[in-house]
């Protein structure tokens, strides 16, 4: 940015001083431009860098429209060719942009957006790209989105310059039937529009390749990034305690985020588009009605068409803001809504066998029905807004067909204009109209953008809060040298920060089986997470074996949809058992007739009893072979036999894990070595009590 703005400085220099000498005619404003758009390019280096692409991309348009204008100047442009060159206000129009851009860098809204959109820019993952006639090239995933971008924002500025040589066009061929000039009409639309209809197409399909390309990419990066901020860390379990602000993850990484990528890029570039247009065309119809004299007088008005159509867009702008304010809040909620709906779906379809059995199919009804009109209500105030929004803008639409022929028709009718510059002011009135409106256009895409942005950000803080919660934690797991896994001065607490239990001085003797019992809610499976390390509320250390591995069987486990070979081996990866031993850990599992059905896919977690869940999730531990296994009820759906027998496959197969147990049923009792239970103490608090020692199981 800096060598670019010292050059971009040095050209305006040239000009400013060739202009002083005379040796060129040019408008004294084009070299002070330069120098001011070569200003705003240093001081705008510390800017996000989705806001810097756009002054980079201005500064090169800039330098193209000085070169035409120039070759105009200077005679190298001449004949029909001199229909490509812009006016000198237009590189004037690029400076304005460019002041703009710098200007909103500071506004918070326009920041929050670059934060979440410099996450892909920025990034120096190495990645491939296919492009024609070249092939495959590797480069960092954040330089081939900017250089898309940029390469985007020039072809919209191209078309941009397309229409304007068009206007003329337009012109020129009705002036040319006006005057019955065969020759000339035939000219025009053979010779002039032909090629540029050519090359408008080929820019508007390298557009709509390009743009798919991006948007793909910058979501697939965002996603990831989202995914990992969300899983990494435990961070997902503790949003859940917590509570803050994390309602419907899943819609906010798969359905915001696509929605963020295709409106920033859409809105982004549709505002440069817009205000390219505005700039061009401002200047046709400043020409055009230069000498126009204030209706009914002889006052002239400089460019009377440019303040009329501002006025009438400003009004037309004012009016949407008002009557579609209240979109935004509605929008927000209305996402909410839905994503609650479609939560309670998937939970009924992940619970049906439960809802069957308690014939809750009543209770569903009225659940989902509920939550429904919920839907119900809040689309019906965005219907009544957007009824009132599009009764306005309708209006003003239609009225902005035959507003440009209104201004216009008195002065053709006196000979001041031809038909073919009314043809021109009516198109280039419509264009500047459409540009001032633009915010019209968008409101309801911007009152949903704003909500999809919330939505985002306040995802962003749950996760931030989560993560902070981990890392002021006081609650240490330490590797020690020692084989024991031992309690030191241990306060476990509740999110609420209200105590819940306290261990010190405990310790668990490798190759010893214990049982923990105790009564529910006395925080016996809370202190598990606590020696897993995912439960951060409270303070202590938790000393572990070093070097060894932890595995902890929950009462319901997890089973992921796809195949049973992906259920049994998760989390770990499938290729790091075979098939031979996946299917004699489920034998050993009292899984026998599904050993033969691991490449068979389906969403087994409804397929499987509870019981059966928790005999895959031992099958698990059979193939992990981990040095401690803590089971937190993990039995307690199967009957005493089937446990009993569990119990002993764990311990002839895993002849070097230590176990330790959460149970209620006194038959546990014979399965292990040692027994510890929940007792209260004079203060509320529970804590360990070692009460005896059992003889061995057979």
């Amino acid at each position: 940015m800096i060598k670019a703005s010292i050059a971009l400085a040095l050209i305006g220099l040239s000009v400013l001083a060739a202009s002083l000498s005379g040796a060129v005619g040019v408008p004294f404003y084009l070299p002070l431009s330069t120098l001011a758009l070569a200003g705003i390019l240093y001081v705008g280096r510390g800017i996000p860098k989705f806001l810097r692409i756009f002054l980079v991309m201005l500064a090169a348009t800039h330098l193209v429209l000085l070169g035409l204008i120039f070759g105009a100047v200077l005679g190298a442009i001449t004949g029909d060719y001199t229909g490509y060159v812009p006016p000198p206000s237009a590189a004037l129009g690029a400076t304005a942009f460019g002041a703009i851009i710098y200007g909103l860098s500071y506004v918070p809204v326009v920041r929050t957006i670059c934060r979440i959109t410099d996450r892909y820019l920025d990034s120096q993952a190495d990645s491939l790209i296919q492009i024609p006639f070249i092939g495959l090239v590797r480069a960092r995933e954040g330089t081939i989105g900017t250089w898309i971008i940029g390469i985007l924002i020039a072809l919209n500025l191209a078309q941009v310059a397309l229409n304007v040589r068009l206007s003329f066009f337009s012109r020129d061929m009705f002036n040319a039937l006006e005057a019955k000039d065969a020759a000339a009409f035939w000219y025009q639309l053979f010779v002039i529009f032909t090629p540029l209809a050519v090359v408008f197409v080929i820019a508007a399909l390298t557009e709509v390749l390009l743009q798919n390309v991006l948007t793909i990419r910058w979501r697939a990066f965002l996603n990831t990034y989202y995914v990992g901020e969300w899983l990494g860390d435990g961070a997902h379990y503790r949003m859940q305690l917590i509570g803050r602000g994390a309602d419907n993850p899943d819609q906010r990484i798969s359905e915001d985020l696509r929605k963020f990528v295709e409106s920033t890029y859409s809105l982004s570039v549709g505002l440069m588009n817009q205000a390219a247009t505005l700039v061009s065309f401002v200047a046709i119809l400043w020409t055009i009605s230069a000498g126009f004299t204030f209706p009914g007088t002889d006052v002239e008005v400089p460019g009377l068409l440019v303040w009329v159509c501002a006025g009438y867009a400003i009004l037309g702008t004012w009016i949407t803001h008002l009557i579609g304010r209240p979109l935004i809040g509605l929008n927000f909620e209305q996402e909410r809504v839905e994503a609650n709906y479609r939560f309670s779906l998937a939970r009924l379809r992940e619970y049906t066998e439960q809802v069957a059995l308690l014939s809750g199919e009543p209770a569903e009804r009225e659940g989902l029905a509920r939550r429904f009109r919920q839907i119900v209500d809040n689309y019906m105030q965005i219907v009544v807004r957007l009824i009132k929004l599009n009764t306005f803008t309708s209006a003003y639409f239609q009225a902005n067909v035959v507003v440009p022929y209104i201004l216009t028709a008195p002065y053709y009718f006196v000979g001041k204009i031809s038909l073919g510059q009314m043809q021109q002011v009516v198109g280039a009135f419509s264009r500047v109209e459409s540009a001032l409106t633009y915010f019209i256009t968008i409101y309801t895409t911007l009152a949903d953008y704003k909500a999809v942005l919330d939505r985002l950000t306040t995802f962003e803080g749950a996760i931030a809060s989560a993560q902070r919660v981990g890392g002021e934690s006081k609650l240490a797991i330490t590797q020690a040298a020692g084989r024991e896994l031992r309690l030191n001065n241990l306060d476990v607490r509740l999110p609420d920060g209200s105590a819940l239990l306290r261990a010190d001085g405990l310790a668990f003797r490798p190759g010893e089986r214990t049982l923990m019992t105790g009564p529910s809610g006395s925080g016996k499976s809370t202190l598990f997470r606590a020696i897993a390390g995912i439960w951060p509320f409270g303070e202590g250390e938790v000393l572990v074996p070093e070097g060894q591995t932890m595995m902890l069987l929950p009462q319901r486990p997890y089973i992921p949809i796809g195949t049973l070979r992906d259920a049994v081996t998760y989390p770990g990866k499938i290729d790091a058992y075979t098939h031979p031993e996946m299917a004699e850990a489920l034998r050993s599992a009292k899984l026998p007739q599904f050993a033969d059905r691991l490449d068979e896919e389906r969403n087994w977690g409804q397929t499987l009893s509870l019981g059966e869940q928790q005999r895959l999730a031992v099958a698990r531990a059979l193939l992990t072979k981990p040095d401690w296994l803590f089971l937190d009820e993990a039995t307690a759906a199967l009957d005493e036999p089937t446990e009993a027998e569990v119990y002993r496959i764990i311990k002839e197969k895993l002849p070097d894990t230590t176990v330790v147990s959460i149970g209620h049923r006194s038959t546990l009792a014979a399965y292990h070595d040692r027994r510890i239970d929940m007792k209260k103490t004079e203060g509320g608090l529970s804590t360990p009590v070692d009460m005896r020692q059992a003889e061995p199981a057979e």
